[in-house]
C-alpha cells in the first residue's frame, strides 16, 4: 500500500466518522481539546497524527462501533509506517549517495614558515635586508600538492591493508572457536528467546543475551531484565515503539495505561487527594502516572500493536502471563478517573482478552465471542489485542510473552513496560476520591450527587 493510498484511506474513515456524527469541525475540535485546523488536516489526509490517542477519542466522540476502531487503528498504524519509511528512507539515500571526497590542501596549509629575517611581531624586514620571496611559484605549489596527496593516497591503501589483515585473522579465530564462542564475538543472540535460524548476528556487542532461562510461572523475584528482556517497549510521546532485536521478525508498540472507559479506571496512590493533580484526559495518562507515583487499580488495560517487521508472514502463536511477584494490595489512597454524573460505556472491541491476576497460574484468555491464537501478522497487515489484567486479592507485577514462528524462524518476544513489569494492585477497602466536575479538588468517593 503505497503512502497516498494508506494516508488517504485514513483520512477518508475519518471524514466518514466525521460526517456521520452531525457536529462541526469547531464543535469536535473543541471537544476534543485541539485546533479546528488541525483537526480538519486530519479528515483531508494533509497529516497523519504521530499520536493515536486523539483519533480514539474522535472515533469513540462520534460513536464508532468495535469494528470501526479496530479498522481505524489499523489504517492508522499502516498511514503513519508508511510516513516514517518515507522520512527515513529519504536519509538513507542521501548517505548512501554521499561519497568521500578527499580535501585538496590549501596553499596556506603547505607554505614555507616566515624567514628568520623578519623581525618578530612588526610584520616588516629591515630596511636594509634583501627581502626573500614567502610563497613558493606555482610550479613549486603543484609539485607540493602533489605531495600530500600522494602521502593521502598511501597511508589509505596500508589502512586498508591493516583492515583486510585483521579481519582475515579474526575469520580464523572464529572458524577455531567452539560455536559458542564464535556467536558471542559476532554478538549474537539478542533478546529473544527460542532459535533463528536464519538471523543475521547483530553488530553490537552490547546487545549480549543474559540468561535464556524462561522464569517460572509464579517467578517471584524473576521479572524482565533477568531472562531475555524482549525488544517490545512503551512508545515514546510520539507513540512510536522500539524496534524489535536484530532478525525478530514481529515489532510491538505497547501502551500500558490506555482505558477500557474513564468510569472504570482507578489508581493507587501514596499521596493525599491536596497532592494529587486532577484525573488526566487518557492521552496524558503515562505522564500523570509517572508524576503521581501511581499503581493501576483493580484492572489494568494494556494495547498491543502487533506488525511484522520485513515483507514475511509471522505467526503469532500464543501470548503467556508471567508473575514477577504477588504482594500484599498496597495500602494506598484510590483515585477515579471518571467525573461522577459523567456517563462514559464502551463496546468490547474486537481481539479483546482477560487475564485473572489472582489465579495461580494466569493466563490469557479471549473475551466471549472473540477469536483465540494463533493470529497472523505482516506488515502490511497489522494487529491490536487488547488486554483487561484484573487483581483483587494481591498486588501483582507481572509482564507477558509472546511465541511466534516464521517460516523455520521461531522465537519468544518478552513484552513489558520500558524493561519493567507491568503492576495492577487489589484496591478493595481502600479510601476511595473522585473529582467532581467543575470541581477544584477531590472529595471522598459517593459524596458527588449524582
Amino acid at each position: 500500500m503505497s503512502e497516498d493510498t494508506a494516508a488517504a484511506g485514513f483520512a477518508r474513515l475519518l471524514r466518514e466518522l466525521k460526517d456521520r456524527s452531525g457536529h462541526s469541525y469547531g464543535t469536535l475540535a473543541k471537544r476534543l481539546h485541539m485546533s479546528t485546523s488541525t483537526l480538519h488536516r486530519y479528515c483531508n489526509g494533509d497529516v497523519v497524527p504521530t499520536d493515536y490517542a486523539p483519533v480514539e477519542r474522535l472515533a469513540r466522540l462520534c460513536k464508532a462501533s468495535p469494528e470501526e476502531l479496530v479498522a481505524l487503528h489499523r489504517s492508522w498504524v499502516l498511514a503513519d509506517t508508511d510516513r516514517s519509511r518515507k522520512g527515513g528512507g529519504s536519509g538513507a539515500k542521501a548517505q548512501a549517495g554521499a561519497a568521500p571526497v578527499a580535501a585538496e590542501p590549501r596553499a596556506a596549509e603547505v607554505e614555507p614558515e616566515p624567514t628568520a629575517q623578519t623581525p618578530t611581531g612588526t610584520g616588516m624586514p629591515p630596511a636594509d635586508a634583501t627581502v626573500p620571496s614567502d610563497r613558493p611559484s606555482p610550479k613549486e605549489r603543484r609539485r607540493l600538492r602533489r605531495a600530500v596527496l600522494a602521502g593521502i593516497a598511501v597511508a589509505a591503501v596500508t589502512g586498508a591493508v591493516a583492515l583486510t589483515a585483521s579481519l582475515a585473522g579474526q575469520h580464523a579465530d572464529a572458524r577455531d572457536s567452539p560455536v559458542g564462542a564464535a556467536s558471542a564475538a559476532q554478538g549474537e543472540g539478542a533478546r529473544t528467546q527460542g532459535s533463528t535460524a536464519s538471523a543475521a548476528p547483530s553488530a553490537d556487542p552490547s546487545a549480549a543475551s543474559p540468561s535464556d532461562s524462561a522464569p517460572a510461572a509464579d517467578g517471584a523475584g524473576a521479572g524482565p531484565g533477568t531472562a531475555g528482556t524482549g525488544a517490545a517497549a512503551t512508545p515514546s510521546p510520539a507513540g512510536r515503539g522500539d524496534d524489535p532485536a536484530p532478525g525478530t521478525p514481529v515489532k510491538v508498540t505497547t501502551q500500558p495505561y490506555t482505558w477500557e472507559a474513564p468510569c472504570g479506571q482507578h489508581y493507587l496512590i501514596d499521596k493525599p487527594p491536596a497532592q494529587v493533580g486532577p484525573p488526566p484526559v487518557e492521552r496524558d495518562a503515562p505522564a500523570w502516572v509517572a508524576a503521581s507515583g501511581a499503581v493501576s487499580a483493580g484492572e489494568q488495560y494494556v494495547t498491543l500493536t502487533l506488525q511484522g517487521s520485513g515483507k514475511d508472514t509471522v505467526v503469532l502463536d500464543s501470548l503467556t502471563v508471567r508473575t514477577a511477584g504477588k504482594r500484599t494490595p498496597l495500602a494506598w489512597n484510590d483515585y477515579a478517573m471518571g467525573y461522577p454524573g459523567v456517563g462514559c460505556g464502551s463496546g468490547v472491541p474486537t481481539r479483546s482478552f482477560t487475564v485473572a491476576l489472582d489465579a495461580a497460574r494466569p493466563a490469557v484468555v479471549p473475551e466471549a465471542g472473540q477469536p483465540d491464537f494463533p493470529f497472523k501478522v505482516s506488515e502490511s497487515e497489522p494487529e491490536v489485542f487488547h488486554i483487561r489484567a484484573g487483581a483483587s486479592a494481591y498486588d501483582v507485577s507481572w509482564y507477558l510473552e509472546l511465541s511466534w514462528s516464521s517460516g523455520s524462524r521461531h522465537g519468544t518476544l518478552e513484552i513489558d513496560h520500558n524493561g519493567k513489569p507491568f503492576r495492577t494492585s487489589g484496591r478493595k477497602g481502600r479510601p476511595g476520591h473522585e473529582f467532581p466536575l467543575g470541581g477544584d479538588g477531590w472529595v471522598k468517593a459517593g459524596t458527588t450527587s449524582r
